[in-house]
């Protein structure tokens, strides 16, 4: 098989063990991870780890930025340096999008024209923010008094990213924050810290100052429990997990410090008997195999009318068992890539062998692909029970569940039956089933007759138990400012 050569830089980056971000100084710690490749099962690259200590320091570091130069900047010149950092992101695309291929394992067109493109227009449209921030005058009741508010960043932000969407994840979180005007000490995942580091180098070069966005990659247990206790963080924002979300929560009260937080899901995709299925087979396919099913927002569990149920499954495998499987780097574009790692494959594979111990039939995939690297072939169940563990929980991996349904009230308790609320939807040429389905389903997104459609200016976020808070969009500005109230007498 045929690998694409690294850019240059891409292969000077990795040929250095990278250093944390703190300030504007590489600075290396005692001890060093291994990023591994999981197309390979290799390592690719070396970083430091953070400590408490180098937490601190880079808190310290943000601390500064926001007292001096950037807290002083004003709001027109943080949007132009938005807009730069944006410039500068699209037109190295094909460095964000070769490291992600490296550390993550996405196929190289999608981690180039979708992640980093995606990125850059996140940070374009926060760029406009600074100068739309403003308070207003209330016409209050108090005779001789004038009242007024002021909009102002929250101030030091902890960002806690997750590895499956790299870059993405970082932008989302990081966009909005800055056009607030807070500083950031950024922690991306331990297995995915490649982008988040040379985003950092980026930063400085197109002007940001120097702590205005600190990156300090390590363990969840030593950097992203000492950030998420960090008195000097006002404000925690996290993607990952629910069990994760929860630690983070208490470790967080400390300083009572403001948390948002995007969790965990379990998805459902009703395929109702009136949808157009040339449209619902392949938008549910994607709903769950788009990124390798490595998605909080996957369609894992497929609804379907049982008048139709038979055929839309087996379409289903067919589709499954025609995907192109492949390392991030190679030449070919493969549909999919690796699983992130070795205990995610075997999680993984412990779900599907569940669910077919349980009486789910496998239509395809249900196994390792290959010796090497961490590849799972893609999956379709049926047979499946609501009951059933690899129907409850979420897999995070390329495992699509199809259930049959009579009803529409039947499926829409059965849709919402589950602790997790991030995401849900459905297929159908019923207008007023449309607008019941975006009321009654129990989600934070609702996408019908389509999948996955994200913008930077639409609000998004879970709720129950897959969190909090809602990034992108205005919702984003107010998660990452404080109001003041101001009277004169």
């Amino acid at each position: 098989m045929k690998l694409i050569q690294p850019h240059r830089d891409v292969s000077a980056f990795l040929a250095e063990v990278q250093g944390l971000r703190i300030g504007d100084a590489q600075v290396q710690s005692g001890a060093v991870l291994d990023v591994i490749d999981p197309s390979f099962d290799r390592p690719a690259a070396q970083v430091a780890m953070a400590d408490a200590a180098q937490i601190d320091a880079a808190v310290y570091a943000a601390r500064a930025a926001l007292s001096g130069p950037w807290g002083s900047m004003t709001a027109h010149d943080r949007g132009q340096l938005l807009w730069r950092l944006a410039d500068a992101m699209e037109e190295r695309a094909e460095i964000f999008g070769q490291l992600d291929a490296i550390d993550n394992g996405k196929p190289l067109h999608v981690a180039r024209d979708v992640d980093a493109v995606y990125s850059a227009r996140h940070f374009r449209y926060f760029a406009g923010w600074p100068s739309k921030i403003e308070g207003k005058t209330i016409p209050v009741s108090v005779p001789g008094r004038m009242n007024f508010t002021r909009v102002e960043p929250v101030g030091v932000c902890g960002l806690i990213t997750p590895w499956n969407y790299p870059t993405l994840m970082v932008a989302w979180k990081l966009a909005p924050a800055l056009a607030a005007g807070n500083t950031v000490v950024l922690k991306p995942s331990e297995l995915t810290p490649l982008t988040a580091l040379y985003l950092a180098d980026l930063a400085l070069e197109v002007g940001f100052p120097p702590g205005v966005l600190n990156v300090v990659p390590g363990l969840g247990r030593d950097a992203g429990a000492a950030l998420a206790a960090h008195t000097g963080v006002d404000k925690l924002a996290f993607t990952g997990s629910t069990e994760t979300g929860r630690r983070i929560v208490e470790g967080s009260v400390g300083n009572l410090k403001t948390v948002s937080l995007e969790l965990g899901g379990k998805a459902a995709n009703i395929i109702f008997d009136d949808a157009d299925l040339d449209k619902a087979i392949p938008g549910a396919f994607w709903a769950l195999f788009g990124n390798n099913g490595q998605s909080c927002t996957a369609g894992a569990r497929a609804y379907v009318h049982r008048s139709l149920h038979d055929e839309v499954a087996e379409r289903l495998a067919e589709m499954a068992k025609g995907l192109s499987i492949g390392p991030g780097m190679a030449e070919a574009a493969h549909d999919l890539g690796p699983v992130i790692s070795r205990p995610q494959m075997d999680k993984v594979l412990g779900y599907i062998n569940s669910g077919i111990a349980d009486g789910a039939e496998c239509l395809a995939g249900g196994a390792q692909q290959g010796e090497e690297g961490y590849f799972v072939s893609p999956t379709v169940l049926q047979s499946v029970r609501d009951e059933m563990t690899v129907a409850k929980e979420e897999i995070f991996g390329p495992v699509l569940c199809v259930l049959p349904f009579d009803e529409e009230d039947e499926v829409i308790a059965r849709a919402n039956d589950t602790q997790f609320g991030l995401a849900a939807g459905g297929w159908t040429r019923d207008l007023a089933r449309t607008l019941r389905m975006s009321e009654r389903l129990e989600a934070g997104t609702i996408w019908i007759n389509t999948w996955g459609d994200t913008d930077p200016a639409s609000p998004f976020g879970g709720m129950k138990q897959s969190g909090y808070g809602r990034e992108m969009g205005e919702e984003a500005i107010a998660l990452y400012s404080k109001t003041k109230s101001v009277w004169l007498g």
